[in-house]
């Protein structure tokens, strides 16, 4: 498997940068995760589009979706013009209610909802989630194929039930908009670089690839304090490809 961060800012992009959005790949099998403001066009330097297999949204959350609203027009043109046989598998949360509806466009996005417990195959990949500790429904994202795991953190506070979830994930990547004095001062919905770290000591993941940061937070201090649990752990770079 093979990983591209196309955006790793959150809840808005900084100059010049992406929300979130991830491009998984192996074999045949293309999978956006998230499509965050910014994402549509990072993803075409990587990707054309055409051959784009699904897209699996964690949340509705408008900094993990924003482009699918552009991408929906993509997808549209590329089946007017024949490049493109059949609409775009799109997985989501069923809820928020009224933003899962506004997901669909003409019958160019196959929508299909997805929950905690489920597990579905897509291509070469097998997916199963886990909800998380949020604010909206969100999920976490197991995704695995040819003997190798990648686990997607969504967003999420701590909570005991991700550790056998993420359990010894071959590439563990995991928001960490905090420091963990935030955590402490009382931020919530979120991970802190040091909680993040943690997971994934406890799980005994091989590699940990923050995400989710904050515009002007300061990315060194959050490495530091995940390196001081965690010493493999890296910072997600966005346009970087990681090998799972």
């Amino acid at each position: 498997m093979q990983l591209i961060v196309l955006g790793t800012d959150g809840p808005y992009p900084g100059a010049s940068k992406a929300c979130s959005g991830y491009l998984l790949s192996y074999g045949n099998t293309k999978i956006l995760l998230d499509c965050g403001s910014g994402v549509l066009a990072r993803l075409q330097c990587h990707q054309d589009l055409n051959q784009l297999s699904a897209v699996v949204l964690s949340h509705l959350h408008y900094d993990h979706i924003s482009d699918l609203y552009v991408l929906r027009f993509a997808v549209d043109a590329a089946r007017q013009a024949g490049l493109r046989s059949g609409p775009l598998p799109l997985y989501a949360p069923p809820k928020p209610a009224d933003v899962f509806s506004t997901l669909e466009y003409k019958d160019n996005i196959a929508l299909y909802p997805i929950h905690g417990g489920e597990s579905i195959e897509i291509g070469d990949f097998i997916l199963s989630f886990l909800p998380t500790a949020h604010s909206i429904p969100c999920l976490a994202v197991h995704v695995a194929a040819a003997g190798r795991q990648f686990v997607y953190s969504g967003d999420t506070e701590y909570f005991p039930a991700l550790v056998p979830f993420i359990a010894k994930a071959h590439l563990f990547l995991c928001e960490a908009s905090y420091l963990q004095h935030d955590i402490i001062a009382g931020k919530r919905n979120h991970l802190s670089a040091l909680e993040a770290a943690n997971l994934a000591r406890e799980a005994a993941v091989d590699k940990l690839l923050l995400t989710h940061f904050a515009p002007g937070v300061d990315l060194e201090e959050l490495l530091t304090e995940a390196r001081s649990v965690f010493p493999r752990a890296q910072l997600a770079r966005e346009g970087g490809k990681y090998l799972v």
